[in-house]
């Protein structure tokens, strides 16, 4: 492997790592020689995400946590310190656009659920986390933005502007630690396109398998005319947290086919 690319023997925290977007990323990490701690919100969910993550040999470890509690990052900050001695690279993948989050076709503005976990759920790793980078003098916090930050796509308000907010964050973030710690600290975002997953089946797949008249025009508004595969996040994860991305901090790379740069006419 290049060199530049290389984040093996780094130590990774990943938010969210027992959902499908979070395991897939520490997966390919693993992969790539990193020690990975998976943090999730249900035991048994964790379980069963190391189970599968273990097969790659690689080093990894799973704890049970609260991401909206920062009492319960904190005991986590200090387990994984505790068995390797510092923290790497954050990826902040808690969070999802939930069904419960989603305003069905009959319901409108004033029927939004406004959630806290997109936001928080982000930030408060970014505190716990980043504090440890900070006396490092190094590292790099990856968090998860979305294509709802960048259009106003319908049913999912709560969603979007959370999303919107991560990215604003991510800035923030960036010029912070950048300039107040060090400048190896660097913050930047990815912002998946359209990936079909557990949280949005039900919105873009029909029971019968067809897709539904909102996946056709996601698929019309995507220059490569198809749905992402959840592994084609890794290799920009891995460029984010490697050597090969020194100089950039403070950004959110869109990986969705081209859906944010086409007008569609």
């Amino acid at each position: 492997m290049n060199s530049l690319f290389d984040v093996s023997g780094k130590v990774v925290v990943v938010t969210g790592g027992s959902g499908v977007l979070g395991s897939n990323i520490s997966e390919g990490l693993l992969k790539a020689g990193a020690k990975v701690a998976v943090i999730g919100a249900h035991s048994d969910r964790v379980e069963k995400a190391l189970e599968r993550l273990r097969k790659t040999g690689g080093e990894v470890c799973g704890f049970t946590c609260n991401v909206l509690d920062m009492d319960s990052l904190r005991e986590v900050k200090e387990k994984v310190l505790a068995q390797w001695g510092r923290v790497d690279i954050l990826v902040n993948a808690a969070g999802g656009n939930i069904p419960e989050g989603t305003l069905t076709e009959t319901q409108h503005v004033f029927d939004m659920k406004v959630e806290d976990l997109n936001l928080n759920g982000t930030v408060y790793p970014c505190l716990v986390f980043g504090e440890v980078m900070a006396a490092q003098k190094s590292g790099s916090i990856i968090n998860v933005s979305s294509m709802a930050s960048y259009e106003a796509i319908t049913r999912v308000p709560g969603y979007s502007m959370a999303k919107s907010a991560v990215e604003n964050f991510t800035r923030w973030m960036a010029q912070e630690m950048a300039l107040k710690f060090s400048e190896k600290i660097r913050v930047n975002a990815i912002a998946p396109g359209f990936f079909i997953g557990n949280q949005n089946r039900a919105v873009l797949i029909n029971p019968d398998g067809s897709l539904t008249e909102r996946s056709r025009k996601v698929i019309a508004k995507t220059p490569m005319r198809r749905f992402g595969d959840i592994s084609e996040l890794n290799g920009a994860v891995q460029f984010l947290c490697s050597e090969a991305a020194s100089f950039i901090t403070g950004v959110t790379l869109p990986i969705d086919g081209g859906f944010s740069s086409f007008s569609g006419v």
